[in-house]
């Protein structure tokens, strides 16, 4: 049915390898597990410092992301564009990364995670996932999503704080991250320690003491209940429930056709999973180990080694895409309309890029455009770009951004138990 209906709107010609034709995997949930996740999402008590959630770089109020290129973790105040350094404990540097949405992460497709996909499901491993913090930390977790988790909390710039300024943030920096006395070790006796928390543990969990994993997987089972999008207009259709509009079909048309979109945007939610180099800029402190200072970010490589994967970064879902701006990697455009034209031409559009497409906090870095203007690295990133030039016209610009409306569905967009109006710790919820 679904094969006949898109042909019905393409037209037999237009079929692609990227055409989604068999519905993504949802594996069941258990509501008490979600319910618990859900506090522990908007609890600020799993980071070092207790000011900054998982929902400080991941709110609905901004599409599960946080509305800025590169954001503030531990050291700000505020919450998304609003958030300013804490005058009296300024971070060292903004997050590397642009914050990426949680739409559909519960998906059985979904087995790599971050830009670079350092975190991803590895059937060689007796754990079936590779991280790369080691062996000691691939045990104990529901799912690489769950998994996931764990990385914010062990990361000064996000979560941890920096340097000794807390408990957790001297444990990270003594390298002290599982076992007794590790960051996790402290993080989950700040939990057990409420009874609120252990009450509801008890019932999932039993009566044992709280594992860090526990906590993860409880967050990982929040992040696939609250944010699944798949009712939007473009799943309706495809389930012959609802009709796209005119200028939406043309878009789609367009998506698996002439303008190519569907050879990395692929499968139902629009990704193939896979690496690309697309010349995208390179803005705020990169990727790097903090010795190296150098600004760059050479995606895919710092996992594998390999020069053939220098910045190449992950696919990207399209779910909810024109609610999560900024986008790429590190959020370098404001606009999906300047996004779609960077696809276009990247290497010209890398080289003519200025500041100005970019939405950063108030108070800049010195470094948030160094690399721009080091010829040499700008000609690095242009290199490695494996997309060819297209040719689309305004109309036809306005035609895809049409269609990726109809990738949007609501109910994920406002989410499913929303904001709580308070967590067991007692610390302030941002809303």
């Amino acid at each position: 049915m679904i094969r006949y209906l898109i042909a019905l709107c393409l037209g037999t010609s237009a079929w692609a390898d990227g055409l989604p034709l068999a519905e993504p995997v949802f594996p069941p949930l258990d509501m008490a597990e979600v319910e618990l996740g859900h506090l522990l999402f908007y609890d600020p008590v799993l980071s070092g410092s207790r000011t900054v959630s998982c929902a400080t770089c991941h709110h609905p109020r901004f599409a599960t992301s946080d509305g800025v290129s590169l954001g503030i973790g531990d050291g700000g105040v505020g919450l998304g564009p609003d958030r300013v350094f804490d005058a009296k404990n300024r971070p060292e540097q903004r997050i590397p990364r642009n914050s990426p949405a949680l739409f559909n992460l519960g998906a059985t497709e979904f087995t790599s995670f971050f830009h670079d996909g350092r975190l991803e499901v590895d059937e060689t491993r007796p754990s079936g996932i590779r991280t790369p913090l080691g062996t000691e930390m691939e045990h104990g977790f529901a799912s690489v999503l769950s998994a996931q988790t764990m990385f914010p909390v062990l990361s000064g710039d996000e979560m941890a704080g920096h340097y000794s300024e807390n408990d957790v943030a001297q444990a990270v920096r003594q390298g002290f991250l599982t076992g007794p006395g590790g960051a996790w070790d402290i993080l989950s006796n700040r939990v057990e320690a409420l009874p609120e928390y252990r009450d509801r543990f008890d019932q999932v969990i039993g009566e044992r003491p709280i594992a860090f994993t526990d906590i993860s997987n409880m967050i990982a089972a929040f992040i696939a209940f609250e944010w699944r999008a798949d009712d939007s207009p473009f799943d309706r259709h495809l389930r012959g429930k609802d009709v796209l509009s005119t200028d939406e079909l043309r878009g789609m048309t367009l998506f698996y056709g002439e303008a190519g979109c569907a050879s990395c945007h692929s499968g139902w939610f629009q990704t193939d999973h896979g690496f690309h180099a697309i010349a995208m800029p390179q803005i705020g402190p990169g990727k790097a180990a903090r010795f190296e200072r150098h600004n760059r970010d050479v995606g895919r490589m710092r996992v594998t080694g390999r020069s053939e994967d220098a910045f190449a970064f992950r696919t990207p879902s399209l779910r909810n895409v024109t609610q999560t701006a900024p986008y790429g990697h590190s959020g370098a455009y404001a606009t999906l309309d300047a996004l779609i034209r960077h696809h276009l031409d990247p290497v010209q559009s890398l080289q003519s890029y200025t500041p100005d497409h970019a939405v950063l906090p108030a108070e800049p870095f010195e470094t948030d455009f160094v690399l721009l203007t080091q010829g040499r690295e700008v000609d690095d990133i242009a290199r490695a770009n494996a997309l060819p030039v297209r040719q689309l016209t305004d109309d036809q610009i306005a035609d895809l951004l049409a269609f990726l409306g109809a990738l949007s569905d609501e109910t994920a967009l406002k989410g499913r138990l929303g904001v709580p109006d308070a967590v067991p710790s007692g610390l302030t919820v941002e809303k």
